[in-house]
């Protein structure tokens, strides 16, 4: 009989820890404007390396190049280039705020701005995003009132959502952007098959799903696949690799598979990497995907490789878990500087007029955030009536509901 010896469990490590030097010689760039366009309609099978290289726009130089670049005008690159500063600001604020404790729980999207804020300007009126905690640059760029999302952060008397949901889990059907749910890739599936409704309402609108690496590793993210790529949803499937799912780094999800664009591919799905800090690049590769699904071409997979520059949450210490100057080594930089880089060598901005950018949209955050604060924190002022939370559950209020609000005495 053979002696094999013991087996062992092999676990996947980051390439350093805190403590260490950071190392991203394991991410390979392929030069700005190097990767082709292919058609819309091509065929999956012979786009299968798009899964396995990254889709750039801006280069080094701060110039545009390749077959992905020209789809934007000056005065849209500098409304996205507004609309990412509004989000970093107003991440900012409500930082402190959470700090200050008028809010109990805070997540921001330092570092991840360009993702949601580029893809927001490839949808249509009536498209409809199915988020994670970080895109809430959909509804920035789609114009939703600061001053609401501050009320939901503060669950007070304005709260859209009656202080019924965590703080940055927002909702607006009005401008496509589906409850957020606290549990992990409930919303890939439930993306699908909204897609799969639409498409059997013969109607027009189609559907994007978003989720983080980590939570890949999730069911709910593979039955979304085969639902997709059976029936061809008209459907965007984001995923946004910021290189960390909480204290865990993307090796662990990501798995055996190279990249998660990769895990399209088994699927006979589209799949495609994009530079996540790179407006133009994913704003391009958006607009492709979203053909794809309004020409019943079925679904489309991107990978967005950025990474998260802040904390996980407020409750959250990354220095436990990577070095403290890791994002400062992060080879793809900073979304922000680099479309500004990009127009002012275009003449169309200067440091001047992005400076008084920051000071303008600084005084519209705080003039939002005292607004919202009128209406309480979480600690001070008004609150949602306790009456409200039997609201809104159904059209026709059970009996079992309306003895339990009776006992409360709302």
């Amino acid at each position: 009989m053979t002696d094999y010896g013991p087996l062992t469990l092999h676990v996947p490590e980051p390439a350093v820890r805190p403590g260490g030097t950071p190392d991203f010689s394991n991410v390979r760039i392929p030069k700005a404007g190097a990767v082709p366009r292919p058609e819309v309609d091509a065929d999956p099978e012979t786009i299968r390396d798009l899964a396995f290289s990254i889709i750039r726009v801006l280069n080094r130089t701060g110039e545009a190049v390749g077959p992905w670049a020209g789809l934007l005008s000056d005065e849209e690159l500098i409304e996205g280039m507004r609309n990412m500063m509004t989000l970093r600001t107003f991440d900012a604020r409500m930082l402190i705020a959470q700090r200050q404790g008028k809010t109990s729980f805070y997540m921001q999207h330092l570092g991840e701005e360009a993702i949601s804020s580029a893809f927001r300007k490839a949808l249509l009126p009536g498209d409809m995003n199915f988020p994670t905690y970080r895109q809430a640059g959909l509804l920035i760029a789609g114009g939703y009132s600061m001053v609401d999302m501050m009320c939901q952060v503060y669950s007070n008397s304005r709260d859209p959502l009656k202080g019924r949901q965590l703080p940055v889990m927002y909702s607006s059907k009005e401008h496509g952007f589906f409850t957020i749910s606290g549990n992990l890739a409930t919303q890939y599936v439930q993306a699908v098959g909204w897609a799969m409704a639409s498409a059997i309402q013969n109607d027009t609108k189609i559907a994007a799903a978003w989720i983080g690496d980590g939570s890949t590793a999730e069911s709910d993210f593979h039955a979304a696949l085969v639902f997709a790529s059976t029936y061809k949803a008209p459907v965007v499937l984001n995923i946004v690799n910021n290189q960390w799912a909480i204290s865990t780094f993307q090796g662990i999800a990501r798995g055996g598979s190279g990249t998660f664009a990769a895990r399209g591919l088994g699927f006979g799905i589209p799949s495609l990497r994009v530079d996540g800090n790179d407006y133009l690049a994913v704003h391009a590769v958006a607009k492709w995907a979203a053909e794809r699904a309004r020409r019943n071409l079925g679904p489309t997979l991107v990978e967005y490789v950025t990474y998260r520059v802040g904390a996980h949450s407020t409750s959250d210490d990354p220095s436990a878990y990577r070095p403290k100057t890791e994002s400062d080594a992060w080879p793809l930089g900073d979304p922000i500087i680099r479309l500004k880089n990009y127009l002012i060598l275009r003449g169309a901005w200067s440091e001047e007029r992005h400076k008084q950018a920051e000071a303008e949209i600084l005084d519209t955050v705080i003039a939002a955030q005292k607004e919202a604060e009128s209406y309480g924190t979480l600690h001070a002022g008004a609150k949602p009536s306790a009456r409200e939370m039997f609201d809104g559950v159904y059209a026709e209020m059970p009996p079992h509901l309306r003895r339990q609000r009776q006992q409360a005495g709302v």
